[in-house]
């Protein structure tokens, strides 16, 4: 039986149309509001949702693009009281299967439902292959919990990232994954691990930014007892841990040059030697490799190989920052805050308007690692339902109060003409960009604007900017 969806806040309406749809065999809900529909939504799964345009919390337009970015595999008509055809266009291009006017004529509306169900079942069956692979990483969860939500996300750079997983896991490429520290680049690398054919063999992590030279081929390669001052016991190297698996190397820009040359040699010929061993042993890994910097600059400079980048460099991914990916952010922190509430034995459910608000216009400078963090020690701080603004590390909440204000400023500075109020607002323009730079830290800030500290509190307070 198909369910239905109806969303309208004129209560006979729904009711109206339930009963009819209910006796043509149709499996129905009712919504009154964009926040039930929500909750509707996210408890069962629709074949076709009926929205009316107008409604008192948002309207058809914004619940249309929700539901398509959240549940693609739902149909969507929209009812409304007037005809507009520009608005049916706009619809109809966001994914709307169609667009009906009132007053509803019941033959009329069930041809309408019963088509959009069957285009959306005959959308859904061509689904391509490379489709169905996507769904699969989503769905993978077999050791790393964090993976399948960090890339699961709805926004396009996220979709993107994984069409790349997809392309390049099932392949035995060498890859370079780029981005900001802090973006999920070793998450990355163990979902291309865990959706390719070596899922069941080692995942194995090295951070190459903490190496010594004097370490590195001990870490790399292994070595035998006694085969220097110091070598108490046979060690086995990174490379031998993750034969049959994956390497991933972190921060592989760190390296010095004589351990890339090593490193070289080592994914030319596929073999290794454990220090003071005489013994090959043939090799079968992987290689990820992550860097936060250029390593075509670094080329340039002389301080990384370019016949080794080249080595590594079949496959790349670039990883966006957080900032980039829009409402991601929420899906990630609601992630977070599950993975707190088991660790810390907590129930909190989630966060605030307010934090949301904050969450969606803060930079994240620090990205998923930064996320993940103020997550969790919120979580820690809160002894109610919800996380609230003031269990947010200072410099959160106070940019996301430096953001409102700017943008009072920005619509006052449109919309005046006079030359004192100009002077006034580009004044507090400086003020904010000056303390954003130096984190808030209004010692620095004042010696930035030659301004001393009262007159820096003064000017702050005038803007509700005492923190």
């Amino acid at each position: 039986m198909k369910r239905i969806l109806i969303i309208d806040d004129e209560v006979n309406i729904g009711l109206l149309l339930s009963k009819f749809l209910t006796r043509n065999g149709f499996n129905v809900d009712t919504a009154t509001s964009g926040v039930s529909a929500h909750e509707y939504l996210t408890k069962e799964h629709y074949d076709l949702v009926l929205c009316d345009y107008r409604l008192e919390d948002t309207d058809g337009k914004e619940m249309l693009i929700k539901i398509k970015e959240s549940y693609p595999q739902t149909g969507v008509i929209i009812i409304t009281g007037y005809s507009d055809i520009k608005l049916a266009v706009e619809l109809i291009k966001l994914g709307a299967y169609d667009y009906i006017t009132k007053p509803l004529y019941p033959d009329e509306i069930l041809n309408t439902i019963n088509k959009a169900i069957d285009t959306q079942v005959a959308l859904n069956d061509s689904v391509t292959e490379s489709a169905r692979e996507i769904q699969k990483i989503k769905a993978v969860k077999p050791v790393y919990n964090q993976v399948e939500n960090f890339v699961a996300g709805q926004s396009i750079a996220s979709k993107e990232l994984l069409k790349q997983i997809q392309l390049v896991a099932p392949t035995s490429y060498s890859v370079i994954l780029t981005g900001e520290s802090g973006t999920g680049k070793e998450s990355v690398a163990k979902a291309i691990h865990l959706n390719s054919p070596r899922r069941d063999q080692p995942f194995v992590a090295m951070d190459c930014g903490s190496l010594t030279k004097e370490l590195a081929g001990s870490e790399f390669f292994g070595h035998e007892k006694g085969s220097f001052t110091g070598a108490l016991n046979t060690k086995i190297g990174h490379f031998e841990m993750a034969n049959g698996g994956t390497l991933f190397l972190d921060e592989v820009g760190n390296l010095s040059y004589e351990i890339q040359a090593a490193l070289l040699r080592t994914v030319q010929e596929r073999k290794i030697k454990r220090i003071g061993s005489t013994k090959e042993i043939d090799l079968d890994v992987r290689i990820i490799v992550a860097t936060n910097e250029n390593l075509s600059t670094a080329i340039q400079k002389g301080r990384f190989r370019e016949d080794l980048y080249h080595r590594f460099n079949e496959f790349s991914i670039n990883l966006p920052p957080l900032s980039q990916r829009g409402k991601d952010i929420m899906v990630f922190a609601k992630t977070f805050l599950d993975f707190a509430n088991e660790e810390l034995g907590r129930n909190v459910q989630g966060f605030s308007k307010d934090v949301e608000e904050c969450f969606l216009t803060y930079n994240w400078p620090g990205n998923v690692r930064e996320l993940k963090n103020v997550v969790r020690r919120a979580t820690l701080l809160t002894e109610t339902d919800e996380i609230q603004l003031k269990a947010l590390p200072l410099e959160i909440s106070t940019d996301a109060k430096v953001t409102a204000i700017e943008n009072t400023i920005h619509k006052n500075h449109e919309k005046s003409r006079d030359l004192k109020n100009a002077a006034s607002e580009a004044e507090y323009e400086a003020i904010l960009k000056v303390l954003r730079e130096v984190n808030f830290n209004k010692t620095k800030a004042a010696k930035i604007l030659n301004i001393d500290r009262k007159t820096l509190y003064n000017k702050m307070k005038a803007i509700n900017l005492d923190t």
